[in-house]
């Protein structure tokens, strides 16, 4: 079960604690041996480690009962033997509940990216890439920094204080029974910090996310913000996002100086109960000086567990307001996929029957649509901004999924076009990493020759080998950067590697000036060759050379037919056509 954090739930969701706990255990649940061995060898360093008091104590009773100075030998060699004993335990048994963290963090990684990346595209949009952003850095930053660092001392910590308290009691009940007065004015503390760090964590969790998808709202579009003067009103938006994480940031760093502070006083009341305890025992003759010392020992051992464990409350508060917010992101269900005997012939056709898609409630970009695409069938879409091209395109690629209708690929449904369905927009992704690898994103398995022959089929090959280190060359963020029709030609060559029977080419030669121009236009001809094909034209003489031309106004098709045919009907796309080529040469215009 997940809850929401707004009321419109446009965010993704945030897992309940129980459904946050129970994926914990699922987590951990291969891992019984590193946990059972972890944990064992803490409880054994801790035993040993508990050895030191009574040693100083006994070494107390030597020096008061006026013992020869070579009593103090064996006493001193032990204290030493129990140091090193306990650090080696210890490091050992943190190693592997250190390991049991991060085996358990990195299952959860490969589970918030799997499912992030199935996720419906409109349910990112909806949710903002801020939100989805945040998760996959701050609360992953912070679960990660937990498990590396709060997890192990929180354990080791736990196990301190479990087995202090019963050394105090075999010393004698009535030092337990001090030491626990300490105790009422901790759970209070840690209660109180509890119900007041959580939904304060999670409040700076959402403004954080709302912070960062202003910045990039505001950052990606600098060009239109300059450009209509809205500096001033962005600045403003910015200022104000974050105004408030900073006033949700210094709210949790006043909790914690309130914290800090009833905890000293819980450490002054149980320390001077043991001591009372003590001089009354070692007056009656109840204890000794050494028994009293270790006992008062005891008690100062664990003014590091117990605050170590209750201020770690800070780190886990933190990490688990991240953790219910990635295991949120986990739960958000998926469209199912389809069965591989699903699939349809090599050749499949692709048809829209009464489309409709608004992205929002009754604002429809898409309005019964019908449409075929015959098997090897290139049909270019044209029209006016916002006429929903795209749209149309990211419906048949099977990134949205339609409000109403059906899109068939092949009559496999739409549950079929992640497998048959290729897609190449304007806006391409060059990975970091070599140029290689990024090529193989595609097809895995594809050996250097089969990389080389896509390359050589886009045209290239020339440029590519040219790079300092060939296919070799990092490439992307930190690597060398490729122009625009670089990373163009990058895309259409996974596009030929992947060999999807289906092509959707939303733009994807936009990006290139007039000089490569043609050249990205010839290199999806023969990305396209073959296929059946969906092509949204941003220059008409792709249009000119498709085999139909789908014509969309207003979300609906205002005309379909040939270049030709079109053309002598002088409906819409003659207008459009004679206004396109009346604005450029000859050469630019094509056929």
């Amino acid at each position: 079960m997940t809850v929401k954090q707004t009321e419109d739930s446009t965010l993704l969701p945030t897992a309940t604690p129980a459904r946050t706990r129970a994926v914990v255990r699922e987590l951990l649940r291969p891992q019984k041996g590193l946990a059972f061995g972890g944990f064992g060898l803490l409880v054994l360093a801790t035993s040993v480690g508990l050895v030191t008091q009574p040693l100083l104590g006994h070494i107390v009773d030597l020096v008061t009962e006026h013992r020869a100075p070579n009593s103090l030998t064996w006493p001193v060699a032990a204290l030493a033997g129990v140091a090193v004993a306990q650090g080696v335990l210890t490091a050992l048994g943190m190693s592997l509940v250190s390991r049991l963290g991060e085996t358990a963090l990195a299952r959860l990684r490969e589970l918030f990216v799997e499912r992030a990346l199935a996720l419906p595209l409109e349910r990112v949009e909806r949710a903002g890439s801020g939100d989805l952003n945040a998760r996959v850095t701050r609360d992953v930053s912070r679960v990660a920094d937990a498990v590396r660092g709060a997890l192990p001392e929180l354990a080791r910590s736990a196990l301190s204080i479990v087995l202090t308290l019963g050394a105090l009691a075999l010393l004698d009940w009535r030092f337990l029974l001090a030491a626990l007065l300490a105790v009422p004015v901790q759970a209070h503390t840690a209660r109180w910090y509890v119900r007041n760090a959580v939904p304060l964590y999670a409040s700076e969790r959402i403004a954080a996310g709302a912070q960062q998808q202003q910045l990039l709202d505001t950052i990606g579009g600098a060009r239109t913000v300059r450009a209509h003067r809205l500096q001033d009103g962005h600045t403003g938006q910015v200022t104000a996002r974050s105004r408030a994480a900073v006033e949700l940031t210094m709210r949790g760093v006043r909790l914690v100086l309130r914290f800090y502070a009833r905890l000293h006083i819980a450490e002054y009341i149980g320390l001077a109960a043991v001591l009372v305890t003590g001089f009354l025992l070692v007056r009656s003759g109840s204890a000794s000086v050494g028994t009293a010392t270790a006992a008062a020992l005891y008690f100062h051992s664990l003014f590091g567990p117990v605050n170590t464990a209750l201020v770690l409350l800070d780190d886990a508060q933190s990490a688990t307001a991240g953790l219910a917010r990635l295991v949120g992101v986990v739960d958000e269900p998926v469209p199912a996929k389809a069965e591989q005997a699903d699939l349809p012939t090599p050749d499949p056709s692709v048809t829209l029957t009464g489309v409709s898609h608004a992205y929002l409630p009754g604002r429809p970009v898409l309005h019964g649509v019908d449409l075929e695409v015959r098997p090897k069938e290139r049909v270019a879409l044209v029209g006016t901004t916002g006429a929903g091209k795209t749209t149309l395109a990211k419906l048949v690629a099977g990134l949205h999924s339609p409000t109403a209708g059906r899109v068939d690929v092949g009559g496999a449904g739409p549950e079929a076009a992640s497998r048959l369905v290729g897609l190449v927009t304007q806006e391409v992704h060059v990975f970091a990493g070599p140029l290689a690898d990024d090529l193989r994103l595609a097809r895995p398995d594809a050996s250097d020759e089969e990389l080389r022959e896509a390359l050589t089929a886009v045209g290239a090959l020339g440029w590519a080998e040219a790079l300092p280190e060939g296919l070799d060359t990092v490439v992307g963020e930190g690597g060398h950067r490729l122009t625009a029709d670089r990373a163009q030609q990058l895309a259409l060559a996974r596009l030929m590697l992947a060999d999807r029977p289906v092509v959707v080419l939303d733009e994807a030669t936009a990006e290139a000036g007039s000089s490569g121009a043609r050249l990205l236009d010839e290199a999806a001809e023969r990305a396209l060759r073959g296929r059946t094909a969906l092509v949204v034209a941003h220059r008409l003489s792709q249009a000119a050379a498709a085999d139909r031309i789908v014509v969309l106004g207003d979300g609906r098709v205002v005309e379909s037919g040939t270049h030709a045919e079109l053309l002598a009907a002088e409906g819409a796309y003659a207008t459009l056509w004679h206004a396109w080529s009346g604005s450029r040469s000859p050469a630019e215009a094509g056929p």
